[in-house]
């Protein structure tokens, strides 16, 4: 189904097209980051891939969360605590990322823990076919542990960044596509940075 040519859907038809350009086959992980809204834009650059006729899967690392008794193990959570301690990413890896990337007949899991009950999630399998996308969203995803499990990397720069996470991940620098996504209706693609 073709979607409305809005300049949101335009501008996520170009990022659909640069992610293609970098990766044409096999199975492709984007990541949107970002202070703020990067479930509404992955929701729709998702919807983009599937308009495209790709297998478009969605996850968010905010579905990967540790439990609140692990992240406050040493303490009440402080900034450098959420940053350092509040998602499971060895969980991300085993159940999402790892057999997603193995393709075949291979399942994975988009959720593993619900935050708001405190309770892992029950498994929900799926499958995909060879050259599937899967559009991971959430805070943190560029941090240096994480950010080669991407094929390409979409910030969002209209939220401002935790300040450890910016020192530490330097988000602008490593990301495919820098967006201020201000104004929802009408994302504006901006220059990476001159380092970069």
């Amino acid at each position: 189904m073709m979607l409305p040519p809005t300049p949101r859907v335009l501008a996520l038809r170009e990022i659909v097209g640069d992610v293609r350009a970098l990766a044409p086959r096999g199975r492709v992980i984007v990541a949107v980051d970002g202070g703020g809204g990067t479930a509404e834009f992955a929701d729709d650059l998702a919807a983009v891939f599937r308009e495209a006729g790709s297998d478009t899967h969605r996850a968010s690392v905010r579905d990967f969360h540790r439990s609140r008794a692990d992240r406050t193990l040493l303490g009440p959570e402080t900034p450098t605590g959420f940053y350092r301690d509040s998602f499971d990413y060895g969980t991300l890896r085993r159940v999402l990322i790892d057999p997603f990337r193995m393709a075949g007949s291979t399942g994975f899991q988009t959720a593993a823990f619900d935050e708001a009950r405190d309770v892992p999630v029950e498994s929900r399998w799926e499958t995909a076919g060879p050259d599937a996308v899967l559009v991971i969203d959430g805070e943190f995803l560029l941090r240096p542990e994480l950010r080669r499990e991407w094929n390409a990397s979409v910030l969002l720069i209209n939220a401002p960044e935790r300040a450890i996470y910016e020192e530490d991940a330097r988000p602008r620098d490593v990301a495919t596509i820098l967006i201020d996504d201000s104004d929802p209706a009408a994302p504006v693609r901006v220059p990476r940075p001159a380092s970069a």
